[in-house]
């Protein structure tokens, strides 16, 4: 849990202390415990209300100070809209909402956690909290020094229920998989100079405290298998390059595992083919996919989840030495395909390629799933709502989009088809890295993956540029690295591969 914030669960009986939030529907209309929190202070929300304007709507807020009637510092009514349209992840959204309307001076808060009918089930009122959970991280660590308005003092918020054993069961996992996105967010957050590809595999192995085999395969393991075009990435490195492979194994032991695969470059300089410096620092960012999978992995062993599940991330640097990876090299990659490189910057499908592969051929795996921030194309195309979904399967795409759509981590399905192959077809090798045009460049970026997809696996591309790192604030995230894809793999878990 974040160091600023405490969580608590308690029974309506208990009398509210510090700010008071609590929530109403679309025509203001309260709860029975909100009724009684509040008769001391007559109509005076009501008033409010007309005089702001408030309707209740989903999101909005309604703030007064020194309420007359309340021996409180301050009442926060938060609208939730129509009752029945409410979903999940709606409630996580109200959550965070929740935490952002408190003032940074609060110490202490209590949330009532009702709707107008009286009843919040256990579970969203375990999502609640989870959304609180996720706004209240921040990534500080190397400020010395906080402007008054940035600071956050230590805030306790209690939350009432009517059922507190039954809430506290629900938020454990919620509560688990909010600490494996916050994971997920520290690593992209940290700067390259503190997490290279070492540092990256160091992180990774502190999961075997909560049960996951960790295993990291050095330069002479990868060169064994022949990973080479994995590691003519990382060679203009002075960072030695490294593939981890974590395994949850919760399910029957000869169950075949769920895959997942990240892309790690740990920082991106373009190589020879260098990048504009304008921006460049964001490029500590390219390693999202791994810190996906990464953070996966630790929800995934935190709620004991029912399946055994693989993670495997490659992890370089790109870096444009005396020993880079030059424009027109030639390498071999692990599955014995030959790759032409056009672009040094098309490094993180290079990364890929040998991963996707080694995981395919020693796993043997029920579907596999690659993040990436692969291209800045899918950024043209989609933005920073959706992440580009590309695969070889239909029902994988449905359950992703699905999974999707229920945690508010969306994804946009993309086209896959052998008329975009002519462009990564190679004069002198079986492919190369780039299609060389601006056009349909995520396209063809996963049309160079599925090469490397052994045995006819299901498989699933989500580039995640748009949504990894730099993405979208929400009520929800407020880092620069959002921990995007956490919350979308594990809901796909486990809502289709849990027994």
């Amino acid at each position: 849990m974040p160091d600023a914030l405490t969580l608590g669960f308690s029974t309506f009986a208990s009398p509210p202390k510090g700010v008071l939030v609590v929530f109403c529907d679309d025509h203001l209309k309260f709860g029975p415990a909100t009724r009684k929190a509040l008769a001391p202070t007559g109509d005076l929300v009501a008033r409010a209300a007309r005089a702001d304007r408030f309707t209740g709507k989903g999101g909005s807020a309604l703030e007064l100070i020194m309420p007359e009637g309340l021996k409180l510092p301050r009442l926060v009514v938060i609208g939730i809209g129509k009752v029945a349209d409410a979903q999940p992840k709606d409630f996580l959204k109200f959550g965070g909402a929740t935490i952002g309307r408190l003032p940074k001076s609060a110490t202490e808060a209590t949330v009532l956690a009702e709707l107008p009918s009286g009843t919040m089930s256990p579970a969203r009122a375990a999502d609640l909290a989870q959304g609180m959970r996720m706004r209240a991280y921040a990534f500080d660590r190397y400020k010395t020094k906080h402007k008054d308005e940035e600071r956050r003092v230590k805030l306790k918020v209690n939350i009432a229920v009517s059922d507190v054993a039954a809430v506290r069961s629900a938020f454990a996992p919620r509560e688990a998989i909010a600490d494996a996105v916050d994971f997920a967010r520290d690593l992209v957050n940290e700067p390259a100079n503190v997490l290279y590809p070492e540092e990256f595999a160091r992180r990774a192995g502190t999961l075997r405290k909560s049960g996951v085999a960790v295993e990291v395969l050095n330069i002479a393991a990868m060169r064994k298998l022949g990973m080479n075009a994995l590691l003519g990435v990382g060679q203009g490195s002075a960072r030695e390059s490294r593939v981890v492979v974590m395994r949850w194994n919760g399910a029957k032991k000869d169950e075949a595992p769920v895959a997942f695969i990240g892309k790690g470059v740990c920082f991106d300089t373009g190589g020879i083919s260098i990048k504009p410096a304008a921006g460049m620092e964001d490029m500590k960012g390219d390693m999202a996919g791994a810190a996906c999978v990464t953070g996966l992995m630790k929800a995934l062993a935190a709620r004991k989840a029912k399946v055994n599940a693989v993670g495997v991330i490659g992890l370089v640097e790109n870096m444009p030495d005396g020993n880079a990876q030059r424009p027109g090299d030639i390498v071999t990659s692990m599955s014995g395909q030959t790759i032409e490189i056009i672009n040094t910057d098309a490094e993180g499908r290079l990364v890929l390629a040998d991963v996707l592969w080694y995981t395919a051929k020693r796993f043997k795996p029920k579907f596999m799933v690659d993040l990436a921030t692969l291209t800045g194309a899918i950024i043209v195309a989609l933005g920073h709502e959706n992440a580009g979904l590309f695969t070889n399967d239909d029902k994988l795409a449905e359950r992703i989009v699905k999974a999707g759509h229920d945690t508010g981590e969306l994804v946009w399905r993309m086209p896959l088809a052998p008329e975009y192959d002519k462009q990564i077809d190679s004069k002198f090798a079986d492919v190369k890295n780039t299609g060389g045009s601006r056009w349909a460049g995520a396209i063809t970026a996963a049309q160079f993956l599925q090469r490397f997809v052994a045995d006819k696996t299901p498989w699933a591309h989500l580039d995640i540029a748009g949504t990894g790192m730099d993405s979208r604030q929400s009520d929800i995230n407020k880092s620069w690295g959002s921990g995007w894809g956490v919350r979308l793999l594990d809901k796909l878990v486990s809502d289709y591969y849990e027994k």
